[in-house]
């Protein structure tokens, strides 16, 4: 049914438990998973601080590398231990606006279903979806299917 889910990650356990349920939906389906981190770089316009700027933003890079990382690892254990054969995968880093950047990966990409978490890094994931989840779920042209 679906041949190419789009991961949103940030890292968080939200979208942790989202990429469980991607494997799961991709192994069943034989679905292409794309991993997708979007950077969100603003900093301050200190023109006398330069190394800062780029010392935030090589961290900020790291960060999206090792989120998407850490979903490949993931899915290779979870591969080596014969909890799901073997699901293609693509990591993708974009820099922008998170639901923008979503949006725009679904046409980009021809994305059949979206798996994302109910929230991000903010501490408010029990009370409330998160911004940028509630855009993609408004904005999307295909599923999203949002993990608690």
């Amino acid at each position: 049914m679906y041949k190419k889910i789009l991961l949103p990650t940030d890292g968080s356990e939200n979208s942790k438990r989202a990429g469980e349920h991607a494997i799961w939906i991709a192994d069943k389906s034989g679905a292409d998973i794309i991993v997708l981190n979007v950077v969100e770089f603003y900093y301050p316009q200190i023109s006398a601080l330069p190394n800062y700027r780029e010392g935030l933003y090589d961290d900020i890079m790291r960060e999206g590398e090792t989120a998407v990382e850490s979903f490949r690892k993931e899915l290779e254990l979870n591969q080596c231990n014969g909890i799901c054969k073997t699901v293609k995968l693509t990591t993708k880093i974009k820099e922008g606006k998170a639901h923008l950047e979503i949006l725009e990966s679904i046409d980009e990409y021809d994305v059949d279903l979206v798996v994302m978490g109910a929230s991000g890094r903010h501490g408010l994931d029990r009370f409330m979806l998160g911004s940028v989840t509630e855009r993609v779920i408004r904005e999307a042209k295909c599923p999203v299917l949002v993990v608690h």
